[in-house]
């Protein structure tokens, strides 16, 4: 199958068990700090075993996160990442009441109905 790292929708676990779905932050700041040393970005990748490409969105993602860059920050994902997850939640929570309230409808008649027509 050659390199497993090419494709990621043909990924095979089996080929290539030794690579991480995810870098830690400290991995990901001492790859960084070797590629600023000087070292090139293919040959970091080679030592460590890794895609260069995944060392190149790291360093484009550290210049937009140093303001060097223009781009949606780290932080700032985070945050959106978070708010999307909460709107969600509130979503979902929303749904619950009207659902309940639907049924609450449903199973207890208005006061005005109990009384007798004259």
């Amino acid at each position: 199958m050659g390199s497993c790292y090419w494709d990621p929708r043909v990924f095979d676990h089996e080929e290539c068990p030794q690579v991480p779905r995810s870098y830690p932050p400290e991995f990901r700041r001492k790859v960084l700090d070797l590629v600023k040393a000087g070292r090139p970005v293919r040959q970091v990748a080679a030592d460590l075993q890794m895609p260069s490409q995944t060392i190149y969105v790291w360093l484009r993602q550290d210049r937009i996160d140093s303001g060097l860059e223009p781009g949606l920050t780290s932080n700032d994902h985070a945050e959106l990442v978070a708010a999307r997850r909460r709107i969600a939640q509130l979503e979902t929570e929303l749904a619950v009441t009207r659902r309940a309230v639907e049924l609450v409808k449903r199973a207890v008649p208005p006061k005005d109905a109990s009384k007798p027509s004259r």
